[in-house]
C-alpha cells in the first residue's frame, strides 16, 4: 500500500486573493507531493509498511519516516481548515468552546496570531482539543504534530515560509490575516467533534 497526494478540495486559484494559484502550485503541487513520495522510498519493508499516518506519526521516532508522515497528514490537514468561502466568525459547537475558554472569538484570535507570529522558524500553529476536551494553541516546529502529545488536532496554521513567502514575503501577520479569511468552520467543527 503506497500513500497518495490527496485532491485539494477546491481548485488551485479557489483560496485567491488571500492564497495565490502560484503558492498552491508550490506548496501543494511540490511540497507536500515530495513529502507523499519520499514516504512512499521509505516505508516499505519497514515496521510502518500497512500502516496509517496516524500510526506512523503517534509511533515512529523523529526523522525521516516520521517526517514526511507528519508532513503529508499536517498539510492535507491544513488544505481542509481553508475554503473559499470561509472565514468570518465560528459557529456551532466551537464557536461556543472558544468563548467558554477565551471569553471571545476576539481573544482566541489575538492569543493564536501572537503564537504564530512568535512561533520560530518552520513550524505550525494549532488548536487543539485536550483529553478532558478543554481547548488550547500550541506550537509545534518542523514537522511536528500534536498526536504525539496525545492531543487532538482542531485547526492548524502552516508556517512554513512555503506557506506565504510568495503571497507576503517575510510578513506573518499579513498571511494571518489571509488566512482568517478562509478558515473552514465547518471542517473545524468536524474536527472538534471526533
Amino acid at each position: 500500500m503506497s500513500f497518495e497526494l490527496p485532491q485539494l478540495p477546491y481548485a488551485m486559484d479557489a483560496l485567491e486573493p488571500h492564497i495565490s494559484k502560484e503558492t498552491l502550485e508550490f506548496h501543494y503541487g511540490k511540497h507536500h507531493k515530495t513529502y507523499v513520495d519520499k514516504l512512499n522510498g521509505l516505508v516499505p519493508g519497514s515496521e510502518y509498511e500497512g500502516k496509517s499516518l496516524e500510526d506512523i506519526i503517534k509511533s515512529a521516532p523523529a526523522g525521516g519516516v516520521f517526517n514526511n508522515a507528519a508532513q503529508v497528514w499536517n498539510h492535507t490537514f491544513y488544505w481542509n481548515c481553508l475554503s473559499p468561502n470561509g472565514g468570518g466568525e465560528p459557529t456551532g459547537a466551537i464557536a461556543d468552546a472558544i468563548k467558554s475558554k477565551w471569553g471571545s472569538f476576539e481573544e482566541f484570535q489575538k492569543e493564536f496570531n501572537d503564537k504564530a507570529v512568535n512561533n520560530f522558524g518552520s513550524s505550525w500553529t494549532w488548536l487543539v482539543k485536550n483529553d478532558d476536551f478543554s481547548l488550547e494553541i500550541v506550537n509545534t516546529s518542523n514537522a511536528g504534530n500534536p498526536m504525539t502529545s496525545g492531543q487532538r488536532p482542531v485547526m492548524t496554521c502552516d508556517l512554513w515560509e512555503h506557506a506565504y513567502y510568495i503571497d507576503y514575503r517575510n510578513v506573518r501577520p499579513n498571511y494571518l490575516g489571509g488566512f482568517w479569511s478562509l478558515v473552514n468552520w465547518d471542517f473545524i467543527n468536524e474536527s472538534f467533534a471526533v
